[in-house]
C-alpha cells in the first residue's frame, strides 16, 4: 500500500471498494449531471436518490451539529439501515455526546463512533501536552482527518451535512460531486437549504439538538477550540478563535 509524505493510503474510498469506483472523465461527467437534476429538489429527494444509487455503500459523518441531525431525522424515514458515525476525538462535549444515546431513543438508529489510535491522554503523553493550543491543524489532522480517511475506505459514498451559505470554503458545493480528498462520492442534500430552513424543520419536527444551541454556539466542534459567538458575528466564528482558520479540513 503506498502512502503520502502524512502517512495516508494514496488509493482510499471508494476506489478500494467491492466493486471499486473510480473518478473517471465519464463518471464524473455523470456526477454532474446528477447533480444538476437534483438541484432543485428537496433534500429528501436527494437522500432518496442517493440512497437508491448507492446503498448499501453509502454512509454519513456526523458531528451532531442541527444540519447533522435533519439529516439523521430524514434518513430515519427514508433508510434507517443507513450506517452513520461520528469522529470521537476525546475532546468533544459531554452535550454533543448524549446526543447519540437520543438518536438511538428517538430514531432507533446507533451511530458508530470512530475513535483516534491514540487515547487523549497518549496524545498528550506523547506532544508534550495538548497540541491545539499551539497547532490545531495538526490536531484536526491526527485526531480527524486521519480517522476519516480510513472510516472512507470502502465506501461508494457519503451524505454531507454542508450548507453554501455557510461560509465562502463551502459556498461553491455541488449537491453531488467526486470528494478528492477521500476518494468517493460526496452527496450534500442541506447545500441550498438556509440556516432558518434547517432550524424550522427542527422546531416543527421536534428533532433532537444540541443545547449548547441554545447558549450561544451556532457551531459545535472540540470542547477546546468552540466559543460562543456574539450577536453579528458569522456562525462559525468560534471555531479556533485567535487562528487563521475555519475548516477543521473534512469540507476543503
Amino acid at each position: 500500500m503506498k502512502l503520502d509524505e502524512q502517512g495516508i493510503p494514496l488509493v482510499g474510498g471508494a476506489r478500494v471498494a467491492d466493486p471499486p469506483l473510480e473518478p473517471t472523465p465519464e463518471f464524473l461527467a455523470e456526477l454532474a449531471r446528477e447533480s444538476d437534476s437534483l438541484e432543485n429538489e428537496s433534500p429528501q429527494a436527494i437522500l432518496q436518490w442517493a440512497v437508491d444509487r448507492f446503498a448499501p455503500n453509502f454512509t454519513m459523518a456526523t458531528a451532531f451539529g442541527p444540519e447533522g441531525m435533519t439529516i439523521i431525522h430524514m434518513l430515519a424515514g427514508i433508510a434507517p439501515e443507513t450506517p452513520v458515525f461520528n469522529l470521537e476525538t476525546g475532546y468533544q462535549f459531554q452535550e454533543t455526546l448524549e446526543l447519540r444515546e437520543r438518536v438511538r431513543e428517538r430514531y432507533g438508529m446507533t451511530v458508530e463512533y470512530k475513535y483516534p489510535e491514540l487515547t487523549v491522554e497518549e496524545f498528550e503523553r506523547s506532544n508534550g501536552g495538548p497540541i491545539y493550543a499551539t497547532d490545531p491543524n495538526r490536531c484536526c489532522f491526527e485526531r480527524k482527518l486521519r480517522v476519516l480517511h480510513e472510516a472512507a475506505r470502502g465506501w461508494h459514498a457519503w451524505a454531507s451535512a454542508i450548507r453554501r451559505d455557510q461560509s465562502e470554503d463551502r459556498a461553491k458545493a455541488p449537491i453531488v460531486g467526486w470528494d478528492r480528498k477521500f476518494q468517493l462520492v460526496k452527496i450534500s442534500p442541506l447545500a441550498n437549504w438556509s440556516k432558518q430552513q434547517v432550524w424550522s424543520l427542527i422546531m416543527d419536527e421536534k428533532i433532537p439538538y444540541n443545547p449548547l444551541h441554545d447558549r450561544g454556539y451556532p457551531s459545535i466542534g472540540c470542547q477546546p477550540c468552540t466559543r460562543s459567538v456574539m450577536a453579528g458575528e458569522d456562525e462559525r466564528a468560534g471555531r479556533w478563535s485567535g487562528f487563521q482558520k475555519t475548516e477543521c479540513g473534512l469540507h476543503n
